[in-house]
């Protein structure tokens, strides 16, 4: 519970009041420009006030302690750090979707508090000792679910959770409490709600259970397993008592106490009054202490019995409300008095909550017949009466009670108590312009008192709550005794405390130190030869002298100067000189250190001032003995002028002005007849109703006997506590009106009365004033120069416009006829023919003397109508068409008036029909119904007159002159002749239009189909992965290493591979054993390596083999491997930390890159095999098992379900599958006994007879777990037809020849094979060839340029080629990673998981030495070491493995496999990278197929660093014996003479370089002496090779 400033002990209610009296009867007087001006200062948003905006309405607001503010709106949960900066949002039970999802049942536009989809938002658990902040939330889905969070992580699921705890209806209240209690110190939940509502079945979002149905309170255990665990107690409604609506919950003194109010949620209607009932804050049973009914009706004919809004200023004991009347559906029945913010202390609510529950069940109670539950009064003295209250919240500060009120049209304000509780007139501290109803809940900031949450329909901001900056001066600042603003010295502004600096050394003033603590400047005369200046009042800290100068501004000259001690007030006196007197203004400046006090004296006027304070005040003398007033620097008696300033200042005390005779007593009348004397006034009505915030001058009242009276004035009354506004008639018009000028005021509603000559106050009824009109569209928004057209303007407050204003550069203001409502505005465009035809003018709207831009309106020039048509319709109607040029204008059927003229100048009015824009004109049509003789008057027809607004034009009709008919008939031949022509051609035209409308139909109707079935088949298609596919067929140790070592150089492999184990140990000779010798030197290894890179023939594929010839002659010495590996990388490190450092290990360039590469492929050989290896093998399968499912080029490769685009077959042709039934030939080679021979087979009818072939052999495999005995070229495939057979080949005699002897393959299609046939698959006799080499003389599925639309031959290939679009295609892609997705993050995961939570040893040590090396260079950006990681991993490792899957396994890599990996190998690169990935719409297929999926796959990875990271450091002795252990494993594994020989080869090709390099390093001598042996040695195994 929020608990601001220090305790105040309770106060002794205060008697109530007397009426405030109102204001002196001010003049009535046109309204200035100050007026708007000050409406303009109106609080608004300003950049100390952020907003924060959600999709829905918000339903719920809390503050904790640490964690920030929490927002539920709709079902959505939304975290905001204290500036409402968004940090994390999260949906009901962590669903599916996202926060801008909108719910399907929206809560009223004005809801009743706790009237939304979101219940409870409770934070509790919050102490120093506490093991966990928590997070309570109540949501009406699930039947009322609970849940709890942890405050500070959203993202993590609930912790517990249970339905049927809160209302399950958006209409119904909960309202709740989380307290500690009993002997384990547990959390309990109280919790109110209103389980059960008499609404309609089509309305009703639940059905609780049974024992829910009369529970009005609950208490639960909110630490058990799950909050639905059954209750610690129930308190029930009691029979026939109707729905009760809680409004809040809160403790105090040991109770929990929750505000209602009885409510009827059919007719909408409080059935009783407001009350508050208590129970004990227990931890085992619900035990009811009672309940008491509010009071807080005073004022309203008909009571406040709706409770809108609850708040407990705990430091003072008292408990705050908002309380309503009803306002009806429309808020029709609102009135000044409808609200109303009530006080009551919280002893007296215990001491009068008798036990006797009126509104619930109890087993036993102590009621008597008859009895009613007691109505607590409020604090009269505390009560606000106002029109529309919405909220409350309440706090004390600095021992003063501080309550901020919410409105109905969007204001906050802000009511401060005084010493009795007495309520002040609210101050108007911020207002929101779209006027939106403020919610039921205010938050105040739990770190900082300074601001406030207001929420507002969807939005959340942040306020201030005072606006201090608005008081100019230190009395200013300090009178209005606002506890949130003092005056700061050092800045000479009223400021909060937290904006001053060092407040606590007296350098800012509070209100505790009152307005006599501000400094201020004295002028007085002290004496008859001399005037003082001094300064009194309260002072800044002092380390420096005072000064303080009086000068003259008019001549600079100087009149004294006075400098003191800090600890001593600066006086400066003037000496009376008759030179003085003609000096009649004076500037006194006071200052010490950086602080400056000035003020101004003008003696202009003494001799006018007839009263000894003012006199004073203003620096001039007072006379005594003459009671004048005169100039400081003249002489008077001097006795007169002793004590005069003592004198004077006691007067001040006294002197008050004197107050109106008979104010405070205007006695109302309910009766709008008035008697005073004989005469009878008699009031009807006042206009308008509405009036804005600037006032009104011209407020008609009608009645009757006006001119009788002598005296009238209009008495205001709106909030209870501020004062009344008496405004004195202006005109007397007659005898029935007259008229007022109303002064301007806030928003808000006021009551009216008219008071005649003193008597009693006539009720008027009630006006408004609302906020300025705003506009927000202006349509049409253009118009022709003839004006006329009806334009409409919409907006909001509309009704206080005085007049509406069309303004331009030239013309000025023009005033125009409006209609207006509330919300709109009607008007008629005025002419401005006399301008330029085009031209720009604005929309004012005027509000009294303001003048309020509305938006621009443009006119063009008038309509140009071509011509004009009439058909008849029958013969009783006709047709007018009128032809005129496109145009920008909106024309409307209120504008436009047409006209027919025929015979004898008669009119027949014709009814605008619709408006049809064409490419080169517009046609208005309009018909004439009801004649009876069209066609007569068709003939007889003339002209029709248009009239759009002011414009009129006349239009004539198109005819045909009788000259024409004559040519006519004249060549009658000619004419058949033509007609034959174009008969002929028209024949033929409309035969060629028939067939290509047939075509566009036809490709219409297949683009439909493949789009259909595209989209079908991504939400239908699943593939079957196979599961079980045998075993890995991984490759053994030697063949994976050659083959990552020399992925390009093939011819390797054979000489490293022969058998070691049948060498002959004597072989090796004594070069290559010293050359051995000399490369376990790390310097000299080192320095050749370094010498060989700087050579510039030395190239990048040389780089890549001399690394890979020295891995394969250390393969036995890992440790010694490892340290050269280090070493290199520390030397290519400085390089790089010259330049860029992000790209070191980017690219294979140097020897150490691809060292890296090939030892990162020896230390995770076994991680590869054991982890990767079995998910790696899988989406390999099932990526090609997906691409043959489709139709697959033979030729091109390219196939249907691909993942690459350059690899897609969009050129597809229409297939179907084709169900075969295979039996095999035995064989001897497959003689075993369970070998199943018959086997069915799914192929497509487009699959060459090859292809077919291969889903034969596989479908065998996978039936039988191993091959069939022969090879593929070693078997054929005959089709059996009852007896006959016949042979099926890819080319044969029956072949398809196209155009330029292209032989288009035999598919199953081609052989007409059906579902359900037999195939036989027999070896061949003998001298089998291999597979035909396709060669461009053949073709497949994508056929010839040449032949793309010519006839394709065969019975079920008959017609067109069809045509197609590559584009259509493209969801073919997605469909094969939808595919392969899951397979695809099994081998994510595997990559950058962690077994046993242990990293492999050679990542753990890599990673760990490029942090280290990091930390050695003073790198701080985290981006540089983790592209390190990345460039040495993934990049280096395992992009080669993902692209080349016959680097691990025994398989062959198809050129199409080999792009989708591409495409599967950039998407693990993204996660890998650290810039955000920009993609458009024009992005390439590849990045755009993952890259919803990257962000997530980036997370995981940064997440798996991290975890390396964490993981303990390894010794250098694990990793040694780690090391030595793989060495072993690949003893005798490469012919290391090999490679020994060919880095021999390196050597001895750049010696005298390498020679030069040794000699001029220290220390490596005698290495240059070994290298030099082994050349000898070389040289003379080179000759004995000769010999």
């Amino acid at each position: 519970m929020e608990v601001s400033g220090r305790k105040a002990p309770p106060r002794p209610p205060r008697p109530p009041r007397a009426p405030r009296a109102p204001r002196p009867p001010r003049p009535a007087a046109p309204l200035p420009l100050l007026a708007y001006l000050l409406a303009l200062a109106a609080p608004s948003r300003g950049a100390d006030e952020p907003v924060w905006r959600s999709e829905q309405a918000i339903g719920a607001i809390a503050a904790s302690l640490a964690d920030g503010v929490f927002v539920a709106s709709g079902s959505c949960l939304d975290q905001l750090d204290y500036s409402l900066e968004h940090r994390l949002s999260r949906l009901y039970r962590d669903q599916a979707g996202n926060c801008t999802e909108p719910v399907s049942l929206a809560p009223p536009a004005r809801p009743r508090p706790g009237s939304s989809f979101s219940k409870l938002l409770l934070p509790y658990s919050e102490g120093a000792a506490d093991p966990q902040r928590l997070l309570l939330t109540g949501w009406t889905f699930d039947r009322g679910a609970c849940e709890v969070r942890l405050l500070g992580n959203l993202s993590h699921g609930s912790l517990r959770n249970g339905t049927e705890v809160v209302s399950c209806h958006p209409q119904g209240s909960t309202a709740g409490v989380v307290y500690r209690a009993g002997e384990r110190n547990r959390w309990y939940l109280a919790v109110a709600a209103t389980y059960v509502l008499p609404e309609p079945e089509t309305a009703s979002r639940c059905n609780p259970a049974a024992s829910d149905r009369d529970t009005a309170i609950a208490l639960k255990d909110t630490e058990g397993r799950s909050l639905a665990t059954e209750e610690l107690g129930r308190l029930k409604l009691r029979g026939g008592a109707g729905s009760l609506h809680f409004v809040d919950a809160f403790l105090w003194n040991g109770s929990v106490y929750f505000p209602y109010y009885p409510y009827n949620y059919t007719s909408g209607a409080a059935t009783g009054w407001p009350s508050m009932v208590r129970i004990a804050q227990s931890a085992k049973v619900l035990q009811f202490q009672g309940q008491a009914a509010l009071d807080c009706g005073h004022g309203h004919p008909d009571g406040r019995r709706l409770l809108l809004s609850s708040s407990l200023v705990e430091a003072l004991g008292v408990w705050a409300g908002v309380f309503s009347a009803a306002t009806g559906e429309g808020q029709e029945r609102r009135s000044p008095a409808t609200t109303a913010l009530c006080l009551f202390r919280m002893s007296e609510i215990q001491e009068r909550a008798k036990s006797c529950p009126w509104d619930f069940q109890m087993a036993e109670h102590n009621c008597k017949d008859g009895e009613q539950p007691e109505r607590v009064p409020p604090i009269a003295s505390s009560t606000l009466i106002h029109s529309d209250l919405t909220s409350v919240y309440g706090t004390v500060v600095m021992n003063r009670t501080v309550l901020f009120l919410g409105t109905g049209d969007g204001q906050l304000l802000k009511v401060i108590l005084g010493e009795n509780l007495t309520s002040n007139c609210p101050e108007v501290i911020y207002e929101i312009k779209e006027e939106t109803p403020i919610f039921y809940k205010l938050v105040p900031h739990p770190k900082k008192n300074i601001y406030i949450y207001l929420t507002a329909g969807k939005e959340v901001r942040r306020i201030r709550v005072a606006n201090c900056s608005k008081h100019q001066s230190c009395m200013e600042c300090l009178k209005v005794a606002d506890p949130h603003c003092g005056w700061c010295h050092s800045l000479q502004r009223c400021t909060f405390k937290e904006d001053c600096v060092n407040p606590e050394y007296e350098n800012w003033l509070d209100i505790s130190s009152g307005a006599k603590k501000c400094p201020q400047i004295n002028l007085f005369r002290s004496s008859k030869d001399k005037t003082t200046v001094t300064v009194v009042g309260s002072f800044p800290p002092r380390r420096s002298d005072w000064e303080c100068v009086v000068k003259n501004p008019d001549t600079g000259r100087q009149l004294c100067k006075g400098r003191s001690p800090p600890d001593k007030i600066c006086t400066c006196s003037i000496p009376t000189r008759a030179t003085y007197k003609d000096v009649l203004v004076v500037n006194v400046t006071f200052s010490v250190d950086s602080w400056h006090l000035s003020k101004r004296f003008n003696f202009t006027n003494c001799s006018s001032l007839r009263e000894c304070p003012v006199c004073i005040g203003t620096g001039c003398a007072w006379c005594k003995s003459e009671r004048k007033c005169i100039h400081p620097f003249t002489a008077c008696d001097p006795s007169d002028y002793k004590r005069n300033q003592e004198h004077c200042q006691v007067a001040v005390e006294k002197w008050v002005p004197s107050k109106t005779a008979g104010e405070g007593r205007f006695p109302e009348s309910k009766s709008n007849r008035t008697t005073q004397g004989l005469q009878v006034f008699y009031i009807k009505s006042i206009e308008p109703r509405k009036i804005s915030t600037l006032g009104k001058s011209n407020v008609i009242v009608t009645g009757a006997n006006f001119t009788r009276a002598s005296n009238i004035t209009m008495i205001l009354k709106g909030t209870s506590t501020c004062d009344k506004d008496v405004i004195q008639v202006s005109h007397v018009l007659n005898d029935t009106h007259m008229k007022f000028s109303l002064p301007s005021s806030r928003k808000e509603m006021k009551d009216v009365c008219i008071q005649f000559d003193g008597g009693d106050c006539t009720s008027v009824g009630p006006l408004s004033y609302i906020a300025l009109p705003r506009c927000s569209l202006i349509y049409p928004a253009t118009t022709w120069i003839s004006g006329g057209q009806n334009i409409t303007i919409i907006g909001r407050n509309f009704d206080v416009i005085d007049n509406l204003i069309i303004s331009h550069e030239l013309k000025g203001n023009i005033n125009v006829s409006e209609y207006c409502m509330a919300t709109s505005c009607r008007f008629l465009a005025p002419s401005l023919k006399s301008l330029k035809a085009r031209t720009n003018v604005t929309v004012k709207l005027r509000v009294q003397e303001t003048y309020l831009e509305c938006g621009s309106l443009q006119y063009l020039e008038d309509p140009r109508f071509t011509g004009c048509r009439v058909e008849p319709e029958g013969d009783t109607e006709l047709e007018v068409k009128i032809q005129k040029e496109n145009d920008e204008f909106n024309i409307s059927k209120t504008d436009i008036e047409i006209t027919l003229f025929h015979g004898e100048n008669e009119q027949l009015n014709c009814s605008f029909e619709n408006i049809t824009r064409n490419q080169d004109l517009t046609i208005i049509l309009c018909k004439i119904k009801g004649i009876t003789n069209a066609n007569s008057i068709d003939t007889s027809s003339k002209k029709v007159r248009v009239k759009l607004g002011n414009l009129e034009l006349y239009v004539e009709q198109e005819t045909v002159p009788t000259t024409w008919y004559f040519l006519i008939v004249l060549p009658v031949l000619l004419v058949i002749v033509i007609f034959a022509a174009v008969g002929v051609t028209r024949h033929k035209s409309k035969e060629l239009s028939r067939k290509q409308s047939q075509q566009l139909e036809l490709l219409e109707s297949e683009l439909r189909k493949e789009i259909r079935d595209g989209f079908a088949e991504l939400q239908m298609d699943k593939l079957d992965v196979v599961d079980s596919f045998g075993t890995v067929p991984f490759l053994d140790y030697k063949h994976f290493a050659l083959r990552t070592f020399f992925p390009e150089s093939g011819g390797f492999t054979h000489i490293f591979t022969e058998d070691m184990h049948n060498r002959d140990a004597t072989d090796k000779n004594e070069s290559l054993t010293a050359l051995d010798a000399l490369i376990c030197n790390k310097s000299f290894l080192v320095t050749v390596i370094h010498t060989l890179e700087k050579q510039k023939n030395f190239s990048v594929k040389d780089r890549c083999l001399f690394a890979s010839f020295l891995t394969i002659a250390l393969q036995t010495k890992l440790v010694y491997l490892t340290s050269i590996l280090e070493v290199l990388t520390r030397d290519l490190m400085e390089q790089s930390s010259n330049m860029q450092p992000k790209l070191m290990l980017r690219r294979t360039e140097s020897v150490v890159e691809k060292l890296l590469t090939n030892w990162m492929s020896v230390c995770l050989s076994g991680f590869l095999r054991e982890t990767v290896g079995e998910p790696f093998y899988l989406l390999v399968t099932t990526l090609n098992q997906k691409i043959n499912k489709g139709p697959v080029d033979v030729i091109t490769c390219k196939a249907l379900y691909t993942l690459n685009e350059d690899w897609l077959l969009w050129q597809v042709p229409e297939f179907n599958t084709v169900a075969l039934n295979v039996v095999f030939e035995r064989i001897p080679e497959n003689e075993s006994a369970d070998v199943c021979r018959n086997i069915s087979v799914n192929v497509l009818d487009c699959d060459t007879i090859g292809q077919a072939k291969e889903k034969i052999f596989q479908a065998f495999l996978s039936k039988n777990g191993s091959p069939y005995g022969l090879q593929l070229n070693e078997i054929g495939l005959e089709l059996q037809v009852g007896t006959r057979q016949k042979e099926l080949l890819d080319i044969d005699s029956s072949s398809v020849i196209l155009e330029d002897g292209i032989t288009k393959l035999n598919t199953i299609g081609h052989y007409e094979i059906l579902n359900g046939s037999t195939i036989k698959g027999f070896k061949k006799i003998a001298n089998f060839t291999s597979d035909v080499e396709y060669s461009e003389d053949h073709c497949h599925l994508i056929l010839p340029d040449s032949e793309a639309f010519q006839d394709v031959q065969g019975k079920r290939h008959r017609g067109k080629h069809k045509f197609k679009v590559k584009e259509m295609y493209l969801t073919k892609l997605l469909s094969t990673k939808v595919a392969i997705h899951s397979v695809l993050e099994k081998l994510f995961r595997s990559i950058w998981s962690l077994p046993n939570s242990r990293a492999p040893f050679a990542i753990k040590y890599f990673f760990d030495f490029l942090d280290a090396q990091a930390e050695n260079k003073k790198i701080t950006d985290p981006d540089v070491v983790h592209i390190w990681k990345t460039n040495s991993l993934p990049l280096r490792f395992w992009v080669n493995i993902l692209k080349n899957p016959q680097f691990v396994f025994d398989i062959k890599k198809t050129p199409h496999i080999d792009g989708c990996l591409s495409v599967i190998a950039q998407a693990f690169m993204d996660a890998f990278s650290l810039t955000e990935q920009q993609l458009g719409k024009e992005a390439p297929t590849n990045k755009l197929l993952y890259a919803k999926d990257i962000p997530t796959y980036k997370e995981e990875v940064k997440s798996y660093y991290k975890a390396i990271r964490d993981l303990p450091p390894l010794s250098s002795s694990e990793m040694e014996e780690f090391l030595t252990q793989e060495s072993k494993k690949h003893e005798n594994e490469f012919n290391e003479e090999v490679a020994l020989t060919e880095i021999y080869k390196y050597i001895v090709k750049y010696f005298d370089e390498i020679l030069n390099k040794l000699e001029r390093e220290r220390g490596l001598e005698e290495a240059q002496k070994q290298l030099l042996h082994v050349k000898v040695l070389f040289d003379e195994k080179k000759k004995c090779k000769w010999m």
